[in-house]
């Protein structure tokens, strides 16, 4: 039986607002976990545009998105907040007066509160249509990698042109026995300079470059054997493999938390203005996930409902202690939390 992780709060969703969260969450003495259904933290801004210029933030006239992430990360670094990554919350129900939540790894977390950041939904990957695909997932088919090393002196045939296609594509060609590279058109979406390093490694024969391709099946009995890819002229192909990888990018869903019972419009969930609690108990929506009249799609917003939210999460999490506001600046409390000097 999986033991139960009990932490004070939830934080569904490891983007900028998820990880302001987690700091308000610790200046207040509460220890939080956070779960988020991608392979990295930072949510849109580490996977959508990790360079584009940001200029809205307070007290910083100019940062791209992956600055801020890394900055949130090393404000919250004093309180050592687990991150679990790859997995995402499938289901969710009351146990008396808390929430158990459990993973699509199984994992089982109990807390009187959840934080919802999921942004604007759940990160998935693009799928082919193709059933054997679906069929082999977790048996040799992957579209993320939490671990490099499972892929030590094998032949992988990656599918994909845009940046985490040919980054895993140089990466991967370290380790592995050989490499298939295969996309869908001629021009590739990555940066110029990885492109330049995956065209190297084709002169080295250390990949094989197919473009104008697209897979059409995945053979095999238990276990992946190879793909078949066709080319724009008709021309089928068998590439024998160990692995697949598919970076076809990614869509947007909601996925498990249209069944919670919240309510929710137009993708969004519905909070009060008061904490950024939903219709249910405990839970709260903050980020561009959360709903109310006159909300503003912008992580300046989100901080602000992550603060409210915070301080009904202590409430929660502490019902026989006052909650006094305090300042940052002076409260030894929080100064000793965030491991400053005396």
């Amino acid at each position: 039986m999986t033991d139960h992780i009990k932490t004070d709060c939830l934080v569904i969703g490891a983007g900028p607002v998820g990880l302001f969260a987690v700091f308000e969450l610790g200046i207040l003495g509460l220890k939080s976990e956070v779960v988020d259904n991608l392979d990295k933290i930072g949510g849109q801004c580490a996977e959508l545009y990790p360079d584009k210029p940001i200029y809205d933030i307070p007290g910083l006239p100019s940062c791209t998105g992956q600055s801020l992430v890394d900055n949130l990360l090393k404000q919250i670094e004093p309180f050592k907040t687990p991150m679990h990554l790859n997995q995402r919350i499938e289901s969710l129900k009351k146990v008396e007066e808390k929430w158990e939540a459990t993973t699509s790894l199984g994992q089982i977390f109990l807390t009187p509160s959840i934080f919802i950041a999921g942004g604007v939904g759940s990160f998935e990957p693009r799928k082919p249509p193709i059933e054997n695909i679906i069929k082999f997932e977790n048996k040799g088919v992957s579209y993320a990698i939490p671990n490099k090393e499972i892929y030590k002196d094998k032949t992988i045939v990656i599918f994909g042109g845009g940046d985490s296609a040919l980054d895993w594509t140089v990466e991967l060609s370290k380790i592995a026995k050989h490499i298939y590279l295969v996309h869908r058109r001629e021009d590739f979406r990555a940066v110029e300079h990885t492109v330049s390093l995956m065209q190297q490694l084709v002169k080295e024969n250390k990949v094989t470059l197919y473009t104008n391709n697209q897979v059409i099946d995945a053979n095999g009995d238990e276990c992946l054997r190879s793909v078949s890819i066709k080319s724009k002229d008709g021309k089928i192909e068998i590439l024998d493999c160990d692995d697949v990888l598919i970076f076809h990018g990614l869509k947007n869903e909601l996925g498990p938390i249209n069944d919670w019972g919240l309510g929710i419009s137009e993708k969004q969930i519905l909070v009060n203005t008061e904490n950024f609690q939903t219709n249910l108990d405990g839970i709260f929506a903050i980020g561009d996930i959360a709903s109310y009249p006159g909300k503003l799609k912008l992580i300046l917003s989100g901080f602000h409902e992550a603060a409210l939210a915070a301080q009904q999460a202590f409430k929660r999490a502490k019902p026989d202690e006052n909650l006094l506001f305090r300042y940052s600046t002076s409260d030894k409390d929080i100064h000793e939390r965030l491991g400053l000097k005396k």
